[in-house]
């Protein structure tokens, strides 16, 4: 088959891209055990057949890309199987698009096509992933303690005006919380006969206390109430940016939207709240 250089480019491109899959595939599906792991095996299977279809049109071999592979390994362990999936759904809808450009010219570039579709209708019955089981109890965790403790170091940060007590008044705050936010999300999730209200309740907890440490760390650091503060509110507008774009892609969401909403009722009671302090700090002539 003669074909134009920009033409071989896109199916050299094609080809690396199938065979890295292959491998990403493979390995998902050592890590994952029954129904997950026929199906990821398949998916495996067919990602390999295509790159040896495209193999028999460009003629020799290609190497996967392994930073690619190692970064979806990586992905996998940290975030879990249903948002690496999400996000090689999102890469495989680009790619759809490729394909489709050069199906005019390459009919079996039509089938390739067909199996990406079936893909998508695949994965979507991969959730099975405990991490999205409990999603609603990690971000219950999180975004309460986002919007509380940003707030509360706001207004303790005029109040008190020390970074070592506002530090360990928030700490203490913020434990207190967690624990009581754990024993809600377990009592309301046992009310509704949740069997899995003890891990709801981990979940919560643990995301709230984590997210305490971060948010508290920079008045640990310095002496300055005004730079922890800052550091403080920069730290939480990075875990507002992770949290969103987690839940994006897992949720198949805008995360703009998610960002801008979640990052605008954080900084709002953040900015009431420095609001109060100053007003408590000014009436009662508090000088620490």
């Amino acid at each position: 088959m003669s074909l134009d250089t920009t033409l071989l480019k896109d199916i050299e491109n094609f080809q690396r891209e199938e065979i890295t899959e292959y491998y990403i595939y493979k390995y998902l599906a050592e890590k994952e055990g029954g129904r997950n792991r026929e199906i990821l095996l398949k998916i495996g299977e067919d990602e390999l057949r295509h790159y040896k279809i495209w193999r028999e049109i460009t003629g020799k071999d290609i190497e996967p890309d392994w930073r690619k592979i190692r970064f979806y390994r990586l992905l996998y362990r940290i975030f879990g199987l249903v948002f690496s999936l999400k996000l090689m759904e999102m890469r495989e809808r680009r790619a759809e698009e490729r394909y489709r450009l050069i199906a005019d010219k390459i009919e079996i570039a039509n089938d390739i096509l067909k199996d990406e579709f079936e893909h998508e209708d695949e994965l979507l019955s991969l959730l099975t992933d405990e991490r999205l089981q409990f999603i609603g109890s990690i971000v219950l965790g999180l975004s309460d303690a986002l919007i509380e403790l940003t707030g509360a170091l706001a207004g303790l940060s005029l109040a008190l005006y020390n970074t070592l007590l506002v530090g360990l008044a928030a700490l203490i705050t913020g434990i207190a919380a967690s624990m009581s936010m754990a024993v809600s999300e377990y009592l309301s999730k046992r009310s509704e006969g949740d069997v899995n209200a003890v891990k709801g309740a981990f979940y919560t907890g643990l995301a709230y206390i984590l997210t305490v440490l971060f948010i508290v760390a920079p008045y640990f650091a310095g002496n300055n109430v005004y730079i922890s503060l800052a550091s403080s509110i920069l730290i939480a507008s990075i875990i507002i940016g992770g949290l969103t774009f987690y839940t994006s892609v897992v949720r198949e969401i805008r995360w703009r939207r998610e960002f801008i909403e979640m990052i605008t009722l954080t900084m709002g009671v953040a900015l009431i709240s420095f609001l109060i302090g100053y007003i408590v700090r000014i009436t009662f002539n508090i000088e620490v």
